[in-house]
């Protein structure tokens, strides 16, 4: 177990393509880190950096106390789960588990087999060497619970089965890093859920440092200690997965994570005495008082509102405040059981979605009000990047 460091690490390709751009970033001893974003944004090719896979542009790598920048992969002392399972179809589960380790025997036949004949001494070594390995498969698979499958070949395992024995290959290594590539994106989605459970267990069981990548944003959140939100190669923002979601430093972060995705609203902040208004064109909402003070200061300029799907609720005329009300026209319900989600939309936004309560009955091609929820309200600066200046986070 041990800190990984990343420090101004840069990775070009021909064509001064820049995966990933001077990103610097500590992972705790122990600590369980998820990499999140898009697709090409530069958190494989991290992993991959820090695997020693990819060679680095510029920066620095450490891996516990040395600087991993020239050292091999096999030399870096780090376990890696890959998508594709990656396991030998014509061994059994017991060996592919056990394979990596017998690699590394010093007194095994791998190395001289002609002195392992010979010498005595070597033999009984072997067999301690040997000992240790089946003592750490068959730990590693009663953790997992595969110790009925060790004489299997993958073939005849399910797709869940075949990724607790890529797990279990890397648990046995006892490395001082586990990375993880997106490894349960081949799985049902019944499935992944029960995966990402067994991790969460399998983690605080093991202890070791852990760097997680995954494109998909609820992974991330139920799965990591902090959060790395990543988007053309840099990290827009770090923290649990709470403060992502509550506190977005900027209008991307705060689209990215979150199912549904946030709503947006473009227009600007006006004042009526006391009172600040957000101008959506057609509504005017008023801004909570929380968010007076930092929002002061761009009252006349363009602004964008950010109103979580759960933030929006339905309301019939005399229960939501005027000044916090949206006249909607109501296209589709869709019932999720104890949830719907309610799309929706005005004339200058017709998209917008609204999480409610399942027992909530909203007629489809209707129009309808909903209330805005305006202290759970985020307010950005103008663009796909505009930096969060509602909350306390924001600099």
């Amino acid at each position: 177990m041990a800190e990984v460091e990343l420090s101004g690490v840069t990775k070009t390709y021909p064509g001064d393509i820049r995966a990933v751009d001077n990103i610097s970033l500590t992972i705790l001893d122990r600590e369980f880190i998820v990499l999140v974003g898009p697709s090409g944004c530069g958190k494989s090719t991290t992993l991959r950096m820090i695997a020693g896979l990819e060679d680095i542009t510029a920066g620095t790598i450490r891996i516990g106390d040395r600087v991993v920048n020239g050292v091999a992969p096999k030399d870096r002392d780090i376990a890696m789960v890959f998508q594709n399972y990656a396991l030998y179809p014509h061994m059994t589960v017991y060996k592919n588990m056990a394979f990596g380790l017998l690699l590394r025997c010093r007194y095994g036949a791998f190395n001289n087999p002609l002195a392992f004949v010979l010498s005595h001494g070597r033999w009984k070594k072997a067999r301690a060497e040997r000992r240790e390995i089946d003592r750490r498969v068959h730990e590693a698979a009663g953790i997992l619970g595969i110790e009925d499958l060790l004489h299997r070949r993958p073939k005849a395992l399910s797709g869940g089965q075949r990724q607790r024995v890529a797990v279990g290959r890397a648990i046995v290594r006892q490395p001082k890093a586990f990375l993880f590539d997106e490894p349960l994106s081949n799985l049902d989605a019944k499935l992944r859920i029960g995966m990402r459970a067994e991790l969460k267990r399998l983690h605080r069981q093991v202890q070791t440092t852990t760097v997680y990548v995954t494109h998909d944003q609820e992974e991330a959140m139920t799965l990591g200690d902090r959060v790395v939100v990543m988007k053309d190669g840099n990290i827009h923002q770090t923290g649990t997965p709470y403060d992502v979601y509550e506190r977005p430093a900027n209008r991307f972060v705060a689209g990215f994570v979150g199912t549904p995705p946030m709503n947006f609203f473009e227009g600007r902040l006006v004042r009526d005495g006391d009172v600040l208004l957000f101008d959506e064109g057609d509504h005017r909402l008023a801004v909570s008082p929380v968010h007076h003070e930092r929002l002061a200061a761009f009252v006349g300029q363009p602004i964008t509102l950010g109103v979580r799907p759960e933030a929006l609720s339905p309301g019939g005329v005399g229960v939501a405040p005027a000044n916090a009300a949206l006249n909607v026209q109501v296209s589709v319900v869709e019932p999720l059981g104890d949830r719907a989600d309610i799309y929706c939309g005005t004339h200058r936004h017709p998209h917008i979605v609204s999480r409610v309560d399942g027992r909530i009955r909203v007629a489809e091609g209707q129009p309808a009000q909903l209330y805005v929820d305006l202290e759970r309200a985020h307010f950005f600066e103008p663009g796909e990047n505009g930096r969060n200046i509602s909350s306390p986070a924001a600099p």
